[in-house]
């Protein structure tokens, strides 16, 4: 059987380096996709994914950019020869604040990174499965966000809202071309986007964005490997009866 290959955004830390090395764990050959001045953390992922016996492509750009992503999703099938996975993975947190205190760019920018970008990751995804008629998975990151949103989190929540709307759309439209797209929506989960200086003072990692949810300070926080494993799951044959769904991982904080 012929090496799988993915292409994943945001791929320099968090959730996204962890589905990179799972990726690579599971066998499958890897593109690690993020801004340029993550290079050198790009670097340490690609290392340990060629340490795992697979392939790695560094192609650094921003997700915000229609022409930087679509050149790198080229360039990926150039140097691999295909492209079966894309994980939409990419994403800003934005300001804490009301939304009458939200300026329109900082509004803006959270939706040209995490609703953008994810556009243009499912779109020349999307051109290049059909073209080589072997089927595929997309996957974008969603967020609890999504289903049902904190207070003074306007721009990501409807960023997440709009991520939901184009998986699904995405997924109907792709079917018959054996293409599944789902997204995840994960709750709080340990990560650069979540530490905050005054998580410490309030007792350890993810405190400060509990408190902004409303969620109970001694409730269990995920780790970027257990979304990992689920966007593991979605890319195997066997779910390829799932599509069109955003997947909650929250630890039972909010359910569907």
């Amino acid at each position: 059987m012929t090496t799988r290959v993915a292409f994943i955004t945001g791929a320099a830390q968090g959730i996204g380096e962890a589905i990179s090395l799972r990726m690579a764990a599971d066998g499958i050959d890897v593109a690690l996709f993020d801004i340029r001045s993550k290079e050198k953390q790009l670097d340490t992922v690609a290392s340990q994914i060629v340490a795992k016996g697979r392939k790695a492509l560094i192609v650094p750009g921003d997700v915000t950019s229609e022409e930087e992503v679509k050149n790198a999703i080229l360039k990926t099938v150039e140097t691999f020869g295909g492209l079966d996975i894309v994980v939409a993975n990419a994403g800003i947190l934005g300001p804490l604040q009301s939304l009458h205190e939200t300026s329109v760019e900082e509004f803006r920018q959270v939706q040209a990174v995490n609703v953008e970008g994810v556009f243009f990751c499912y779109k020349y995804a999307a051109q290049q499965m059909i073209k080589q008629g072997r089927g595929g998975r997309i996957i974008g990151a969603s967020s609890i966000a999504g289903k049902k949103p904190a207070p003074r989190s306007s721009p990501y929540a409807a960023s997440k809202f709009a991520v939901r709307g184009l998986t699904q759309v995405a997924a109907q439209e792709l079917a018959p071309h054996n293409i599944t797209v789902n997204a995840y929506a994960p709750g709080v989960i340990q990560t650069e986007m979540t530490s905050f200086p005054g998580d410490l003072q309030l007792g350890g990692p993810g405190m400060v964005i509990k408190k902004h949810m409303g969620l109970p300070a001694d409730m269990d926080i995920g780790q970027p490997s257990e979304v990992a494993g689920l966007v593991a799951f979605l890319v195997r044959p066997e779910a390829r009866f799932i599509t069109g769904q955003s997947i909650s991982i929250n630890g039972g904080t909010q359910f569907d």
